[in-house]
C-alpha cells in the first residue's frame, strides 16, 4: 500500500515538472510574414524605379542563356514608371544590342560578298571553257575544211561539252550499214590529230533515223546498228592514236533525233554519228555552257 502511494507521488511530481503551453507562439509567424511582405514591397518599389542600363544588360542576359531575342510588351503602371515611353512590343535583342545586330548584318554581308564571288568565279570558269571548246571547234572545222569536207559536220556546246555531229548518210555509212566508207574514213582521218592531242574524254554517239531496220536483215533493229557504227568510229579513231582509255561508245537509235523526223532532210540529218569532247569545268561551269553558246551563235552550228 505504501508502494502505492509512493508511486502515485512520483506520477504527480512529474506532471508538476511539464511546461505550460505557449499560446503567444502564433507572434513568431505573424513577425516573419510583416518581414517578408516588408521585403517583398521593398522589391517593388525597387522595380518600379528601373535603371534602364541594368535592364538592358538583364535582358541581353536572358536573349543570349535563350537563343533568341526577347520581346517585351510593357503593361500600364498606376504610376506609369515602368518601362516608361517604350511604344508596345519591342524586340529587346535589336534595341539594347546593338553590337549583336551590328555582327549578324556583318555575317549576313559576308555571306553574301562569298556568294557573289563564288557566281563570279563559275561565271570565269565557264567563260574560259567555252571560249577552249570554240577554239577545238575551229580547229576541227579546219581540219575538215582542209580534207574538202567543210560542212559536214555541225556543231554545238552543251552541258557536256562540245558536240560534233557528223552527218552519217553517204558520208560515213551507207543505210543499214556500219561499215565506214572511204568518205568517213577521211573524215575521220581529218579530225582524229586535233582529238588526239587533247586532254578532253571523248564520247562517241551512233544514231539512226526513224526509219525502221529492213525485216529480216543482218540488225534486229536501230539499236544495234546504231552502237555498231559508234564502236565502228572508236576503232577507227584508235588506229590513229587517239588513245582508248579516253573514248566510250554509246547507240541511241532514234530516241535523240538532231531535227524533227517530219523534216523533209530528216532520213539523212539524224542518220549521223556524233563526237563529243567532254568539258574539263566544273558542273556549276558547265550548266552554263548552253547559255553562253545560245548568246553566241556561229556558222555551222546547230540550234
Amino acid at each position: 500500500m505504501s508502494a502505492g502511494g509512493h508511486g502515485s507521488r512520483r506520477r504527480g511530481k512529474k506532471h508538476e515538472e511539464e511546461e505550460h503551453e505557449n499560446h503567444e507562439r502564433w507572434m513568431v509567424s505573424y513577425a516573419d510574414m510583416m518581414t517578408l511582405l516588408l521585403v517583398l514591397f521593398i522589391v517593388l518599389y525597387a522595380m518600379s524605379q528601373v535603371d534602364k542600363a541594368k535592364f538592358a544588360a538583364l535582358a541581353s542576359g536572358l536573349s543570349e542563356s535563350f537563343g533568341g531575342p526577347i520581346s517585351v510588351t510593357p503593361a500600364p503602371s498606376p504610376e506609369g514608371a515602368v518601362l516608361e515611353g517604350l511604344p508596345g512590343a519591342i524586340d529587346i535583342a535589336s534595341a539594347i544590342a546593338p553590337e549583336q545586330t551590328v555582327e549578324q548584318a556583318e555575317v549576313d554581308a559576308a555571306a553574301a560578298q562569298a556568294a557573289l564571288a563564288r557566281a563570279q568565279q563559275i561565271a570565269t570558269e565557264a567563260q574560259a571553257q567555252y571560249e577552249d571548246l570554240t577554239a577545238i571547234r575551229e580547229r576541227i572545222e579546219a581540219a575538215l575544211t582542209a580534207a574538202g569536207y567543210a560542212g559536214a559536220a555541225r556543231y554545238e556546246i552543251d552541258e557536256r561539252g562540245l558536240v560534233v555531229h557528223i552527218v552519217a548518210d553517204q558520208v560515213l555509212f551507207d543505210a543499214e550499214q556500219a561499215v565506214l566508207r572511204p568518205e568517213g574514213r577521211q573524215i575521220l582521218d581529218a579530225i582524229a590529230p586535233t582529238l588526239r592531242d587533247l586532254p578532253n574524254a571523248l564520247g562517241v554517239e551512233g544514231h539512226a533515223n526513224h526509219l525502221p531496220v529492213t525485216p529480216g536483215g543482218m540488225w534486229p533493229s536501230n539499236w544495234e546498228l546504231s552502237a555498231y557504227r559508234a564502236t565502228t568510229v572508236v576503232r577507227y579513231l584508235a588506229t590513229g592514236g587517239v588513245p582508248q582509255d579516253r573514248m566510250v561508245a554509246n547507240g541511241y537509235s532514234d530516241t535523240e533525233p538532231l531535227i524533227a523526223p517530219t523534216d523533209p532532210d530528216a532520213i539523212s540529218v539524224n542518220r549521223r554519228v556524233d563526237v563529243v569532247v567532254m568539258s574539263t569545268a566544273s558542273a556549276e561551269a558547265n550548266d552554263l555552257l548552253p547559255g553562253l553558246d545560245a548568246g553566241n551563235p556561229q556558222e555551222g552550228t546547230d540550234g
